[in-house]
């Protein structure tokens, strides 16, 4: 009876966690796509080549893994296929904490990425929480033998049903934007704000002297003390932004982006900017025209790129370089478009749904 009720409580809490992290970045598949070409970057480096090669699917495998993290877990909860599901469960999680520890190990990627974008968890805090996860995953395991051996038509029915809604959900947010934006460029954020501490970064300085470690909060004048190291001592006060940057020939263009009212353009990749929508962002430009408006194409490409895309097309706007990762942070759509207003941002607009000039113009006016 112990048995079983420990049984039930592991199932809840590693069903419940799987459903939490899968829904997380079902909101966001885009994301979960950019984090494994990230790490498909550093493996095709560090560990075999042929890890460049998978690139092009990140995306399709972002969906897979994303839905299949939530499938478990309601599988987990409701015993639907006990045996199959933990031990997908188990390799699931041995693959998530080799990522983990090889992240925090080599510092390659300091972002695992494994809540999304909603809760940042340091590559070690990521790490010690896969290998809690192990753990309880290895105890559903030596109790296995009480997990139900069969399961009702319903709860496959729920299965069946879950699975498809999460894969629905996918397609829809990779076609729009996530559901929930979770990101430091969220509509209503002020960029400059942002880009400064919430509050006065205070520091402690651990100091020896004598052999004995001492933290102290101000930092001595006696010289007698031999500065080992300085902490941060109230970290949530970071800038929540740190590395936003757009510039042309001229140099730095931030100040110019958050003065006025904007409509950003914007490609983390020229060469895979998609062409399908670009007769609405045609229409969109064309008719800025004449509004006290900047039209900016903000891209992360050479300058003479940039130049030539805007040319082609006819358009009289201004083209900028930016950061791929950066474009990639403010928006998951390549194109996006994003209004602005004196470094607030108003809107964002997935390709897909361009908005006409009047559209736009309305949201500075509100």
């Amino acid at each position: 009876m112990i048995a079983k009720g420990i049984l039930w409580v592991l199932r809840i809490l590693v069903g419940g966690l799987f459903i939490f992290s899968g829904l997380i970045k079902v909101n966001d598949p885009v994301g979960t796509a950019i984090k494994l070409e990230e790490y498909f970057d550093v493996f095709s480096n560090d560990i075999a080549g042929f890890f460049i090669y998978l690139k092009p699917f990140a995306l399709y495998l972002a969906v897979f893994l994303v839905v299949l993290e939530v499938v478990l877990g309601v599988m987990l909860i409701l015993g639907v296929r006990s045996k199959l599901t933990v031990w997908s469960l188990t390799g699931m999680i041995l693959f998530f904490t080799f990522l983990t520890f090889f992240s925090a190990y080599f510092n390659k990627v300091t972002d695992c990425g494994c809540f999304g974008d909603a809760i940042k968890l340091t590559p070690w805090e990521s790490f010690y929480k896969d290998i809690i996860l192990l753990v309880m995953i290895l105890g559903i395991l030596a109790l296995k033998k009480h997990l139900p051996k069969s399961s009702s038509a319903w709860q496959k029915r729920v299965v069946w049903l879950v699975g498809v809604f999460c894969f629905v959900l996918s397609l829809t947010a990779i076609k729009n934007l996530p559901f929930i934006d979770f990101r430091a460029y969220k509509v209503g954020v002020n960029i400059p704000t942002n880009m400064q501490p919430s509050e006065p970064l205070q520091y402690s300085y651990v100091m020896k002297k004598d052999g004995e470690l001492l933290t102290m909060d101000q930092y001595p004048t006696d010289k007698s003390y031999e500065f080992v190291e300085m902490n941060l001592k109230n970290p949530d006060a970071l800038p929540k932004i740190s590395d936003f940057s757009v510039w042309n020939e001229s140099g730095d263009q931030s100040d110019f982006i958050f003065a006025g009212n904007k409509v950003l353009i914007l490609s983390p990749n020229m060469g895979k900017f998609d062409q399908d929508n670009l007769p609405d962002i045609h229409d969109l430009v064309k008719n800025m025209e004449g509004a006290p408006v900047d039209v900016v194409l903000m891209a992360a490409a050479p300058q003479e790129e940039i130049d030539a895309f805007i040319s082609k097309n006819g358009w009289s706007i201004i083209g900028m370089q930016s950061d791929a990762t950066v474009v990639k942070t403010i928006i998951r759509s390549n194109p996006g478009i994003v209004i602005m207003k004196d470094g607030t941002v108003l809107a964002k607009y997935h390709h897909n749904n361009t908005p006409t000039a009047s559209e736009a113009l309305d949201l500075f006016i509100q």
